[in-house]
């Protein structure tokens, strides 16, 4: 089992889980999205495509844009469409 943990809440967890560039992609069912807020900030890579951003909330605290998603991937990143990965000092493990 993979978990996404921040702030003593787990974020993610998934049994499955797509690694990319060395981060683990979940599954949207194995993620609390009710931990997540949209946020505004986005990024393009040339391989992936476009991500959109979240803000990760837990014990009272947000963690600015900490996870990401690719609603529309390019073909080479598929695999990963609506996947969420996680950073900024969400453990992963």
């Amino acid at each position: 089992m993979v978990s996404a943990v921040w702030n003593g809440a787990t974020i993610a967890a998934s049994e499955v889980t797509v690694i990319v560039d060395g981060n683990h992609y979940f599954p949207p069912e194995a993620v609390d999205q009710s931990r997540l807020e949209a946020s505004d900030h986005s990024s393009v890579c040339p391989v992936k495509g476009s991500a959109r951003y979240f803000h990760v909330r837990a014990g009272g605290e947000r963690n600015p844009d900490a996870a990401w998603t690719y609603p529309d991937p390019t073909a080479e990143a598929e695999a990963i469409r609506s996947y969420f990965a996680f950073w900024k000092g969400v453990e992963v493990a």
